[in-house]
C-alpha cells in the first residue's frame, strides 16, 4: 500500500477533510449572506456572485470523487449534443438509484461549467441542512414538501423566478421522487399496474407532476430536456463512504437530449411524454441483480436504435473530454 492509499484509510485525514469543508462552507454561507444587500440594487450580479460562491463549496465534493477516489466517468452521447453542453438552459432528467448519482451529475455539470448555477427540485426538509440547505436557499433552488396542493403556488412561482437566470443552469429533477430500493420498487410497480401503466424493471414509477410543471413554467428559457441515465460497471453500489476511503469506481452515463419543442404542450400528454421515456430508459440497461445495473456496452451500444450513433467519451482527470 502507498503512501497516498494508507492517507486515504485514515480517520485523521477524513476529520482534517471534513473540518476544512464545514469551514469554509460556513464562510461561503456568510459572505452569500453579506450578498443579500445586492439583491434589490443589482439581482444579476447577486446571482453571478453566488454561482461562483456555491462553486467553491461544490467543487470540493467533486474533487473527491474524481481526484481523491479517482473515479471515472464516462459519456455516451452524440457529438451534436456535446456541442450544447454548457450553452444552454436545460431540465436534467436523472435516475436516482445510488447514494452518490448527484455526485456524478456535479460532475458533469464541472466539465460544462453550469456547477455553480445548477439548480435542483428538492425536498424541503434539505433546507435546514447546514451548509448545502443554506448554500442553496441563497442560490433560489425550489423546495417542495411533495404535497402538490401546499407546493403548487410556491414551486411555480420559484420556477418562474429563474426565467431570467444570466448563467446557463442544469434544472434536476428526479422524476422517481425517492431513490430506488427493492420494497419501493415493488409498491411503485403495484401502482403502475393499477394504473394500467406498463412495469419498470429497473425505475419506480416517475412523479409526472414535477416534470410538467417545470417544463410549463421554464418554457422560453429552457431549451431542451437532457434524458441521463447513470449505472456503475461492476454490479457495484457505490457510497460517500467508499469515495472518502478512496475507493475507485467507473460510472457511465448515458445522455439523450430533446429539444424542449418535442415536449407536448398539454399536461397529459407531457406526463404520457414522461411514461414513455422511462420505458425507453429500460431498454438501456442490462440488469445484474440486486437493484443494479449497468449499460449493455457489449454489442448493445452497436446493435440498440436508440445508443447506435452514441460515443464514448471519458473524462480524464484535466477535465478533458476524450471521444473513443
Amino acid at each position: 500500500m502507498g503512501l497516498l492509499a494508507y492517507l486515504k484509510t485514515q480517520f485523521m485525514v477524513h476529520l482534517l477533510i471534513g473540518f476544512v469543508f464545514v469551514v469554509s462552507g460556513l464562510v461561503i454561507n456568510f459572505v452569500q449572506l453579506c450578498t443579500l444587500v445586492l439583491w434589490p440594487v443589482n439581482k444579476q450580479l447577486y446571482r453571478r456572485l453566488n454561482c461562483r460562491l456555491a462553486y467553491s463549496l461544490w467543487s470540493q465534493l467533486v474533487m473527491l470523487l474524481e481526484w481523491w477516489s479517482c473515479t471515472e466517468c464516462t459519456l455516451f452521447t452524440d457529438q451534436a449534443t456535446v456541442d450544447r453542453f454548457g450553452k444552454e438552459h436545460v431540465v436534467i432528467i436523472l435516475n436516482h438509484n445510488f447514494e452518490i448519482d448527484f455526485l456524478c451529475g456535479w460532475t458533469m455539470c464541472e466539465r460544462f461549467g453550469v456547477l455553480g448555477s445548477s439548480k435542483v427540485l428538492a425536498k424541503r426538509e434539505l433546507l435546514y441542512v447546514p451548509l448545502i440547505g443554506w448554500t442553496w436557499y441563497f442560490l433560489e433552488i425550489v423546495f417542495c414538501k411533495r404535497k402538490w396542493e401546499e407546493d403548487r403556488d410556491t414551486v411555480i412561482e420559484g420556477l418562474k423566478r429563474l426565467s431570467d437566470y444570466p448563467e446557463y443552469m442544469w434544472f434536476l429533477l428526479y422524476c422517481e421522487g425517492t431513490r430506488f430500493t427493492e420494497k419501493k420498487h415493488r409498491v411503485s410497480m403495484e401502482v403502475a399496474i393499477s394504473k394500467g401503466l406498463p412495469v419498470l424493471k429497473y425505475h419506480l414509477l416517475p412523479r409526472t407532476r414535477g416534470f410538467t410543471t417545470a417544463v410549463q413554467c421554464l418554457r422560453g428559457t429552457v431549451a431542451a430536456v437532457y434524458d441521463v441515465t447513470l449505472n456503475f460497471r461492476g454490479n457495484k453500489n457505490p457510497s460517500l463512504l467508499g469515495i472518502l476511503y478512496g475507493k475507485k469506481y467507473e460510472a457511465d452515463m448515458c445522455v439523450r437530449r430533446f429539444p424542449l419543442e418535442e415536449i407536448p404542450l398539454d399536461e397529459k400528454e407531457a406526463a404520457q411524454w414522461l411514461h414513455k421515456l422511462y420505458q425507453e430508459k429500460v431498454k438501456i440497461h442490462k440488469h445484474t441483480g440486486h437493484g443494479v445495473f449497468v449499460f449493455s456496452i457489449a454489442g448493445g451500444l452497436e446493435n440498440d436504435k436508440i445508443l447506435s450513433t452514441y460515443n464514448r467519451y471519458p473524462f480524464k482527470g484535466t477535465g478533458e473530454l476524450l471521444r473513443k
